[in-house]
């Protein structure tokens, strides 16, 4: 199997759920939706879907 380069973002992640949930008559909270997008990508991680690479900012 191959190896590809994906970048996933949080932020992305709960922008997808806050359209997907108002779609379907929720209205959640930023916090909410935050918290939703960080447990999203801790199940990627954790289902070896991505692996998580700490940017170097210097």
């Amino acid at each position: 199997m191959r190896e590809i380069e994906v970048f996933i973002d949080t932020e992305e992640i709960a922008e997808f759920f806050f359209h997907e949930l108002v779609k379907r008559g929720y209205v959640p909270s930023e916090e909410e939706l935050e918290e939703l997008a960080d447990i999203t990508f801790d199940y990627l991680i954790e289902k070896s879907i991505i692996d998580e690479e700490i940017e170097d900012e210097s």
